[in-house]
């Protein structure tokens, strides 16, 4: 065959009609085949010969493709006709991007380079019009297109389409510049694209595969989606209906095909690109509502393309949903990422501190249509044990923007759970390495931020009515103690070491929750509960050494739950803690007496206050040792707990008597040996208080006594404890007429401590201190030690604004915002160090001189002993011990003979 043979062959079929080309078809094909691309058409040397590229591949499928049966369009042509076409289109791209460099160069030749890139771009749309022909061709045939007869043209036809969205997508790149030379055919050509995807995703529809497919069909379908898949990154910020049909494809093939396919795709690519597109999306909306934010605008363009974000958002949605129902068992390994979606979407919506302001209507649209739409997701993970172990999981290590999401995913957890079986509810009460229930107190524990804004979230508090704005706290303990109703009896050891655990921890709002959580179990559960958690409160408080300040936690919340109570209950603890009895004054110290009926606080007071005296009159016979007092210090507290509750119903003999023993002290104390001891301190507040109640029945010198001290110690600067009390007493001196021959001594000394107090920089003591000289300047008698007391115009100015209510000046949201960031880091370093996480990277510290061990300490550690057996005896109640507890119980009875023999 001659050069000029495929020219004139050309020319001849431009005559033909419909039949003689189905009559001619086995004798020109082949004939046709070789000349695409061979001969000169195979040269591929000029952009000019393209256009004649493109009439072979156009004779090739219009003329002789609908000739060919169905059977045999992959061997006769696809096989042969479709590479060919590649390699044409490989050759075109790259003289499009060598062109495209070209129009850098500022030389005589830039316009004939971009009149050669507008001549090349039709060309590219001729050729994807062309393969958008042939593969509606391949539609028409039959309902159901076997993937054996047109194996090679989805791979062909994708590899067309992906890059040729990738050229379009770094357009701006490519052409350097200058693409508003070329960016209408630019936009041709993406169309067209797009026409061709759409074209092949309806023929793949078509595709049947069924379980006798064979391995390389499956093989094919898989490396299809793959494709599409790599597809969805490209196009994800060109076109909102192109992405969202793209991944519906995806989806839909996938779900269609399960039983086949199910073993052999992606998943987590597949998921991580759901994921990374709903965030982008979602980010989009946000950005798009922060600019109508800030520009006041809420109509037009801007809102309009809002609105399809939101919907796109939705979209991504519901395809996790969808697509997780189906492949969740292929998730174990992608637990991660879906944890993380919910962390990112929660720090970047309000109420979180870290997201973009954005206006209510819009915030409610996002909710209204994304959120809600995402809510399913969290359902069907629940079953699911590695997102159980990913989402309790101590080893988060969570930055501060993600520590609010954490705590309202586990929230949501919650509030679900109560509606799943009951495995499903064990698998996440009992934990891996933490219960759902510790869970939530540590991340709360983390969202100091957020509690100190405070950050509000809606919450309907009555049926029937709208969602209101609650703080953060209100907003847990309200679902924490929802979810606490619903817990099954068999997941209470892990509520109540979680409720203790927090009790006992070292953030006090935390604590606080945990308490009121506690307190809720409570009176919602049994009577009998609630007495037996009363019971192992009271006995861990009375075992533990009174300084430690978890000690201080379990008395709140011994406290509050006697209230809750039944009487026969609180008789039955009198009893199992006699009050009369000095080892159980640890115990008492913390109880309201209020909360007992009129008969047993009275008989518990009186009992209290003599058992009270008899420590202290012990302790000011002896030889009144600093390191005696703390047992001391227990008998002020129940003290004060019984004037605090039951004062009333004290006998006059009795009170003489406590006032008496009180005056003993002030002969002792000295303000140097007070600001050493911290022991000391506490005693010296608990007699402040103390003599609060007997203001008004003070005799001179202990008066005269009780201002020295206190004047003395101020100079050696006190710590904040300290001051608090005394602030606490000067507001009870209004009350007191001080008699003419000591006022020379103690007016002095009360304004220069008012003084003094009210300039203090601590925000805590200058509040109190403003409201305690309210009260005294409303109350005294001797008003002309009132403005003594404001020795600088700065008091006065506090003064007077705190009178007249005047509020100071607010800082801004965002000064605020910023703020609470701020002290979230310092917040979480102490939590850490009090923890015991942190290192320590100073010097060892000094070694302590050694003392001979007090009585106190004997009786802390036998009690501790008793706690502990006691603690067995529960726990032998509630189920079959382990065979190692006999012989472990017959060595600590060794020992503990050897310790009875050693103190006879």
């Amino acid at each position: 065959m001659s050069q000029t043979d495929p020219e004139l062959l050309l020319q001849e079929l431009g005559g033909w009609d419909w039949d003689l080309c189905r009559r001619e078809l086995p004798a020109v094909l082949p004939r046709l085949l070789i000349s695409f691309p061979g001969g000169r058409f195979g040269c591929w040397v000029a952009s000019e010969d393209w256009t004649e590229h493109i009439r072979v591949l156009r004779i090739l499928t219009e003329m002789f493709l609908p000739h060919i049966s169905l059977a045999d369009l992959e061997q006769t042509f696809f096989s042969k006709v479709l590479p060919k076409t590649l390699q044409l289109f490989d050759n075109l791209m790259y003289e499009l991007s060598s062109e495209a460099k070209g129009l850098t160069s500022q030389n005589t030749e830039l316009c004939s380079t971009v009149r050669t890139l507008l001549q090349a771009s039709p060309t590219m749309v001729q050729l994807l019009e062309t393969l958008t022909g042939c593969v509606r061709y391949v539609c028409t045939l039959q309902e159901c297109v076997p993937l054996e007869s047109i194996r090679t043209l989805p791979s062909s036809v994708l590899y067309v389409i992906k890059n040729t969205f990738t050229h379009c997508k770094d357009s701006e790149s490519v052409y350097c510049g200058h693409l508003h030379l070329i960016s209408d055919v630019l936009q041709a050509t993406f169309k067209e694209a797009y026409s061709l995807q759409k074209q092949l995703m309806e023929l793949l529809d078509m595709i049947s595969m069924d379980s006798a497919s064979t391995e390389h069909n499956i093989t094919d379908m898989v490396s299809v989606i793959h494709t599409v898949l790599e597809i969805c990154s490209v196009i994800s910020n060109m076109d909102h209906a192109l992405h969202a049909n793209t991944w519906k494809f995806i989806i839909k093939q996938s779900l269609k095909h399960h039983s086949l396919l199910q073993c052999h795709l992606k998943h987590s690519d597949i998921l991580s690109g759901l994921c990374k597109d709903t965030l982008l999306s979602f980010r989009s909306c946000l950005q798009l509502a922060e600019q109508m934010k800030m520009s006041e605008i809420q109509e037009g363009t801007d809102l309009r393309l809002f609105q399809k974000t939101v919907k796109l958002c939705r979209f991504f949605a519901n395809s996790l949903v969808h697509y997780t129902k189906e492949f969740l068992s292929f998730f174990a390994d992608s637990c991660s990422q879906l944890h993380q979606l919910f962390l990112q979407i929660y720090s970047k919506f309000p109420p979180s501190l870290y997201a973009p302001e954005i206006s209510e209507v819009h915030r409610d649209e996002i909710s209204r249509v994304f959120l809600v739409a995402l809510d399913p997701l969290i359902n069907q993970l629940l079953p699911f044990s590695p997102f159980m172990e990913q989402v309790l999981s101590e080893k988060l290590d969570l930055p501060p923007e993600q520590q609010l999401p954490q705590c309202l995913v586990l929230v949501t957890i919650m509030d679900k759970l109560s509606s799943q079986p009951e495995e499903v509810q064990t698998l996440w009460n009992t934990g891996k390495s933490l219960s759902l229930f510790s869970a939530l107190f540590f991340s709360f524990q983390q969202c100091s931020g957020e509690l100190s804004f405070p950050v509000c979230l809606p919450e309907v508090i009555s049926t029937g009515q709208p969602a209101v704005p609650i703080t953060l706290y209100h907003y847990v303990c309200v679902h924490l103690c929802s979810f606490i109703a619903s817990t099954l009896p068999s997941h209470f050891p892990q509520l109540e070491y979680a409720l203790l655990d927090a009790v006992l921890g070292s953030s006090m709002i935390t604590s606080l929750l945990a308490m009121d959580s506690w307190c809720f179990l409570a009176r919602y559960g049994t009577a009998e509960l609630c007495a037996h958690h009363v019971v192992v409160i009271a006995h861990l408080i009375k075992t533990w050494p009174s300084d430690c300040y978890q000690v201080s936690a379990l008395g709140v919340l011994l406290r509050r739950m006697l209230f809750l109570m039944a009487p026969d209950h609180q008789a039955k603890l009198a009893h199992k803690f006699p009050p009369e009895e000095e080892e159980n004054l640890a115990v008492w110290q913390h109880i309201s007496l209020k909360a007992l009926n009129p008969d047993l606080r009275k008989r518990v007071a009186c009992q209290l206050c003599v058992a009270g005296l008899a420590r202290c009159r012990r302790w000011l016979n002896s030889r009144r040792a600093v390191g005696e007092l703390r047992p001391v210090n227990t008998a002020l507290s129940v003290l004060l707990a019984a004037y605090n509750f039951a004062g009333d119903t004290l006998e006059a003999e009795l009170q003489a008597s406590i006032l008496g023993v009180l005056g003993q002290f002030w002969t002792f104390l000295q303000a140097k040996q007070v600001s050493d001891e911290p022991c000391l301190q506490q005693t010296l507040c608990l007699l402040l208080h103390l003599l609060e109640f007997f203001i008004q029945a003070l005799d001179v010198q202990l008066i005269i006594q009780v201002f020295a001290l206190q004047s003395s110690l101020f100079q050696l600067d006190p710590p904040d404890h300290v001051r608090l009390a005394m602030v606490d007493f000067l507001s009870s001196m209004g009350k007191v007429f001080i008699p003419q021959e000591a006022q020379r001594q103690v007016a002095p000394q009360l304004s220069c401590l008012f003084a003094s107090l009210l300039a203090d920089q601590t925000w805590l003591i200058h509040q109190h201190a403003l409201e305690a000289f309210m009260h005294f300047a409303e109350e005294t008698s001797h008003e002309d030690v009132v403005p003594q007391c404001l020795n600088s115009e700065e008091t006065k100015n506090k003064v007077v604004s705190f009178l007249a209510k005047t509020r100071q000046v607010e800082e801004t949201t965002e000064a605020r915002t910023e703020r609470m960031k701020q002290e979230r880091i310092t917040c979480s370093a102490q939590f850490m160090k009090m923890a015991g996480e942190l290192e320590s990277t100073g010097e060892p510290l000094a070694k302590r001189a050694c003392h001979p061990p007090s009585e106190e300490q004997y009786k802390s550690a036998v009690g501790t002993m008793e706690g502990a057996v006691e603690a067995v005896k529960l726990l032998l109640r509630k189920g079959l011990p382990p065979p190692w507890l006999a012989v472990k119980l017959e060595a600590l009875h060794t020992a503990i003979a050897i310790l009875r023999d050693s103190v006879r």
